[in-house]
């Protein structure tokens, strides 16, 4: 991945990050742990390019989902 990419790419991971945190209520570290059972950092870097375009409410509601999919497997 070219550097400039990378770097968008993880500061909209942490924006997002934040507001996920916020939206739920997490510390840093409940959403590692949530980040390591659903991936969600590798989502949102797959996802960047539609992503990024896409309002942040949105993103949220899809990781929500994407989260609320797996609790049901």
């Amino acid at each position: 991945m070219e550097m400039r990419r990378f770097n968008d790419v993880a500061y909209y991971q942490v924006g997002i990050a934040r507001k996920y945190m916020r939206r739920h209520n997490l510390t840093p570290l409940q959403f590692v742990e949530r980040d390591k059972q659903y991936h969600i950092l590798h989502f949102l870097e797959v996802g960047y390019e539609p992503f990024h375009l896409t309002g942040d409410e949105g993103v949220l509601d899809e990781l929500d989902e994407i989260v609320s999919e797996q609790l049901t497997m």
